[in-house]
């Protein structure tokens, strides 16, 4: 039924119902954001700032519900066409709906509100840094295979109503560069029945990476034993497989060479999962921007989370000593693999590890989406470098850390990158400043 008037009690309203409402806002999820009759705020997927629509009532809790759109009954001002046919049930995008300086424009605003609702930092509006490509700009794409009970397959990303549900993606993506896409459709069609030529096992992760030797498939999963039986000779561009089985520590080359990537003048091994960014040309000037950072006087620097040491070799080849710390093994590897001088990897995690190699004159942090440690902070804190440039993937766990460090840090700078366009997600770059003792 649709609802007219004011509500007086949380208990009137009822999943299921129909409601109309007027979009106000984005959540950092890329949800739009509206106001129940009652007064609670409720999150709907697929709507525009602006918008007028009709909604149906999904959970609902005492100061918050979900919905889901029913009917778009005025659209708002920067809504557009989704060009992905399957962008109505896929989690893979949430935000091929608005207009591309609209996406620009609300994932600045994310990186603002939660340095200030959580960090209580206020920065103003941070620029963002568009990418040159809209569409087809991932050069690697994880995709989730899951062996169903009738004996057929699914495989593609998670769904957006149902995380738990998957939608099967075919080569109708927009998201993966050609190669890839390439690639993936004829994995798709050689790993036969119950995708028999791939690890036994009810889901596998299945990840695609684009180098300059060609393609590289990881797949994680599944037996030890696994071999990668004629896959080479049948996927276009592929040259090489690697397997993790679930609760393995490494991966091992199973077909095909080793592939090799460059980056910023460097050639650099590809095991695995591969360590570089997804999107080449966006990484580009977030990668200068963060070197720019660093002090003009040389001195000692910690590399945190850092990969393949993009960061940490840029800099020892300009005479700075720095100390690479990662505890994925295979990029620990690849960052050792013809270091220039200046450069040491560390394998291990930065709980553990930052403490020896403090103090330092300035410390790179790109962590993943969970951001910091609180052991990571506590270091930083007690034995401070001068500055710091932190790469984030999450505006709340960075903020949360800049609360943690505000005792001993000041906020510097901030600016963003859109690294993952049609998708909610912004990657930022805090530089902090250490504050001089009273």
């Amino acid at each position: 039924m649709a609802l007219e008037g004011p509500l007086t009690s949380p208990a009137a309203m009822s999943p299921g119902d129909v409601v109309g409402v007027r979009v106000r806002a984005l959540a950092s999820s890329g949800a739009g954001v509206a106001d129940l009759p009652d007064g609670r705020v409720v999150f709907v997927h697929r709507t525009a700032p602006d918008d007028r629509v009709e909604i149906r009532l999904g959970r609902i809790r005492p100061r918050w519900a979900t919905g889901r759109l029913t009917r778009i009954v005025e659209p708002g001002g920067s809504r557009v066409d989704a060009p992905c046919r399957l962008y109505p049930a896929c989690g893979g995008c949430t935000l091929q709906h608005l207009e591309y300086d609209a996406q620009l424009t609300w994932k600045a605003r994310f990186v603002a509100d939660a340095l200030e609702r959580i960090g209580k930092v206020r920065v103003g509006i941070p620029a963002v840094e568009p990418s040159p490509r809209r569409l087809r700009y991932r050069n690697r794409v994880t995709f989730t295979l899951r062996r169903l009970r009738d004996g057929s397959v699914v495989a593609g990303f998670h769904g957006l109503a149902d995380p738990d549900e998957l939608v099967d993606v075919d080569g109708a993506c927009l998201l993966p560069e050609p190669s890839i896409l390439r690639a993936w459709e004829a994995l798709r069609g050689c790993w036969g029945v119950g995708a028999a030529a791939l690890p036994e096992g009810r889901e596998l992760r299945l990840t695609l990476r684009l180098t300059d030797d060609g393609v590289v498939l990881f797949v994680k999963g599944g037996q030890r034993s696994w071999q990668a039986p004629g896959l080479l000779g049948a996927v276009p561009d592929l040259v090489s497989v690697w397997h993790q089985p679930f609760g393995g520590r490494r991966a091992r080359l199973v077909q095909g060479r080793q592939a090799f990537d460059r980056w910023r003048g460097e050639r650099l091994p590809v095991a695995g999962r591969g360590f570089l960014q997804v999107n080449r040309e966006a990484a580009e000037p977030m990668t200068e921007r963060v070197l720019e950072r660093a002090p003009a006087e040389v001195g000692t620097c910690i590399d945190g989370y850092c990969g393949v040491g993009v960061y940490g070799r840029a800099l020892a080849r300009r005479g700075w000593n720095v100390t690479g710390i990662e505890m994925e093994p295979e990029a620990v590897a690849a960052a050792r693999r013809d270091a220039p001088p200046g450069f040491h990897a560390v394998e291990g995690s930065m709980e553990r590890e930052l403490e020896a190699h403090l103090p330092a004159d300035f410390a790179i942090l790109n962590p993943p989406r969970s951001g910091l440690d609180e052991r990571v902070t506590e270091t930083l804190s007690r034995i401070p470098p001068r500055h710091i440039a932190y790469v984030s993937c999450d505006p709340a766990t960075l903020a949360r850390d800049v609360a943690r460090l505000h005792n001993r840090y000041r906020v510097a700078h901030v600016e963003a990158f859109d690294l993952f366009p049609q998708t909610a997600h912004v990657e930022t770059l805090a530089v902090l400043d250490r504050v001089p003792e009273a």
